[in-house]
């Protein structure tokens, strides 16, 4: 048996009421507004730092791109390019916005107006940036920063570039170096006042060593609840840790969905449930894809950040969902090949015309159709997830 906190997520208000005076209707329409809620919570994050530092960089390995990709990256250079404060919405989810803002300290956006012309009250939190050491501009925006009572989170990039260097010497040692590398902006940042730093060492170009999940590991616990999932979704899949984060995060919706499915069963109308629970899995699963990187669009940038051909990432997959359109068609084949759903589809059509019993009895086969096939569907998404990420990788 799962453990209850496998199956319910927080309870939506005014639904279990519903249901125990028989109100379907209004069950449903308050399960599907949370949902869609949940969907579409936003999510502003602004990075800045000094030019030059490698926000853009930054912006575009979060979203998953490569930095010439097409003309939906963040533009890069040696030079400063962001002369305006820029928005990226995350290719798969849109709510969640990457806020490009221009170099701290420059003519037109100096230190003591930034956060002001920036406009800091739409966004979540800051990441700061720098690819050398932090300096006083740095210091004085975390400082108005906390002032304002947003979170801020000092990032040193281009760790790769340092590393490379320092393989060079004799007696390198990577833990040894990222050491002095980390203690050096710590005591940096202390030098120009500011108490007890945390500092992430990051390579835009190598998401998956150094501090970027430790970097994500604490914006989760310091965000608020609601923003965690927005959060967790457009996370690039950088360790398996990441992939089973998002398969527990979207297996504790499985309930309402399968709820949901089942308030579709008790209106006695031919077809009708059927044509619920379609539009829920397609609706389901699509998200599911885009969650884990599957679609087809995600497995081209993840060729073009990695070197690994698209064809060799695709050969890994087993899931007949991934790397294609979700449609009503395609899952009812799918569904065909999980044991006993088309039986208990038709038993379900079958008792809703049965007086006083059928209704109930066609709730519950199709709370546990839907449930059973989702179920079933996300494990093997988050299984073909962990598969291109090793491909990726070369592990």
């Amino acid at each position: 048996m799962e453990d209850k906190d496998d199956l319910y997520m927080e309870d939506i208000p005014g639904v279990k009421e519903a249901l125990q005076n028989n109100d379907t209707a209004a069950a449903a329409a308050k399960i599907e507004k949370n949902l869609k809620q949940q969907n579409n919570i936003a999510l502003n994050i602004a990075i800045t730092g000094e030019s030059g530092s490698g926000k853009s960089t930054f912006v575009n390995a979060f979203r998953g791109m490569s930095d010439d990709e097409d003309s939906l990256s963040a533009p890069t250079g040696v030079t400063e390019t962001t002369l305006e404060v820029t928005p990226y919405p995350h290719p798969n989810y849109p709510n969640v916005m990457l806020w490009d803002l221009p170099g701290i300290g420059t003519t037109k956006f100096p230190a003591k107006k930034y956060l002001k012309l920036v406009g800091f009250q739409k966004f979540d939190f800051f990441i700061i940036i720098s690819d050398t050491c932090f300096r006083e501009n740095d210091v004085k925006l975390a400082q108005e920063i906390q002032k304002m009572k947003k979170n801020f989170y000092f990032v040193r990039s281009k760790i790769d570039n340092n590393m490379r260097a320092e393989r060079r010497k004799k007696d390198f040692n990577k833990e040894e170096t990222l050491k002095v590398i980390r203690d050096d902006c710590v005591q940096r940042l202390g030098g120009l006042g500011f108490e007890s730093p945390q500092v992430f060492l990051v390579s835009s170009f190598e998401l998956h060593l150094y501090d970027f999940n430790l970097l994500h590991e604490t914006l989760d616990r310091e965000l608020p609840s609601k923003k965690r999932d927005a959060l967790l979704f457009v996370m690039p899949n950088i360790n398996p840790e990441i992939i089973r984060k998002k398969k527990k995060t979207l297996k504790l919706r499985l309930y309402w969905l399968a709820t949901l499915s089942a308030a579709g069963a008790a209106v006695p109308l031919p077809g009708l449930s059927i044509a619920v629970d379609a539009a829920l899995l397609v609706g389901a699963v699509t998200h599911y894809v885009y969650a884990f990187g599957l679609d087809i669009p995600s497995l081209q940038r993840l060729s073009d950040r990695t070197g690994v051909s698209y064809t060799d990432l695709h050969a890994v997959i087993i899931s007949p969902l991934a790397a294609a359109e979700i449609t009503k068609e395609l899952l009812q084949k799918v569904m065909t090949q999980v044991g006993r759903t088309a039986s208990l589809i038709a038993a379900e059509e079958a008792f809703r015309f049965i007086p006083f019993i059928g209704i109930p009895v066609a709730m519950g086969l199709s709370f546990t159709t839907t449930y059973k096939v989702l179920n079933v569907i996300l494990s093997e998404l988050a299984e073909d997830a962990e598969k291109v990420f090793e491909k990726a990788l070369g592990q």
